[in-house]
């Protein structure tokens, strides 16, 4: 086999290793998000509901920490949280808990489509990050178009969730917007492996003389670090 064919074949499993990790992650990362929906559907109170959503967090932020991964991740989930509660307990509306993650989700997307009309799919640049490609792939017409494919269905789910998140917000449905926000990350972790499938399909068996600069060992370290 090409040594050069079996180190893009390696660098894409790796990138596949870290796609599925953080399909796990993303089940974890809902816990705030899950007890904040919840206990608001139950009680109706805010107050009740901002506290088990910032226990939940907490007790995520010390799950991570206790299986070792990074310390800035765990707290920037639970900064995340803390900010999600102020600004609901400051304007004393439940849905502008979900507010930050609407603005964050609104930027990716517009900022994944921005990638796309400029030649530059986003995918194709983050897996190339991942395994330290560098700009290669871009040279590879067949793999750019592969990346084109996968890339569509990820921006495809991310604008449909966007969409609906946005107008259960707009009409102040807290419950239907926190079950839509709960289940968000699974269901962008799992475009982005539909997406891998398509990108791997139209690639139809394809390699090129691209040089993934890394050894077989990175895909344990990138997966501890991305998951």
């Amino acid at each position: 086999m090409d040594p050069t064919a079996h180190r893009v074949t390696g660098g894409e499993e790796a990138a596949q290793a870290v796609l599925r990790g953080r399909l796990r992650a993303a089940v974890i990362d809902i816990a705030p998000i899950f007890g904040f929906t919840v206990s608001y559907a139950l009680t109706h109170r805010l107050t009740v509901a901002l506290v088990l959503a910032l226990a939940a967090a907490a007790g995520v932020c010390v799950y991570r920490v206790v299986r070792g991964e990074s310390v800035w991740r765990a707290l920037a989930v639970l900064g995340l949280v803390c900010i999600q509660g102020a600004l609901a307990a400051k304007t004393g509306e439940a849905a502008n808990f979900f507010l930050p993650n609407l603005v964050m989700h609104s930027v990716v997307v517009v900022a994944n489509a921005v990638m796309l009309l400029i030649g530059r799919p986003l995918m194709g640049v983050v897996v190339a990050l991942l395994t330290k490609e560098g700009p290669g792939w871009h040279r590879c017409p067949v793999r750019r178009r592969a990346f084109v494919k996968g890339n569509l269905v990820i921006l495809a789910s991310s604008a449909v969730m966007l969409a609906v998140q946005l107008s259960l917000y707009l009409s102040g449905q807290v419950v239907a917007l926190g079950t839509a926000d709960a289940f968000g990350p699974p269901v962008l972790a799992l475009s982005m492996l539909l997406g891998w499938r398509v990108y791997r399909r139209a690639l139809a068996g394809h390699s090129c003389a691209t040089n993934y600069p890394m050894n077989t060992g990175t895909s344990l370290p990138l997966e501890r670090t991305l998951s």
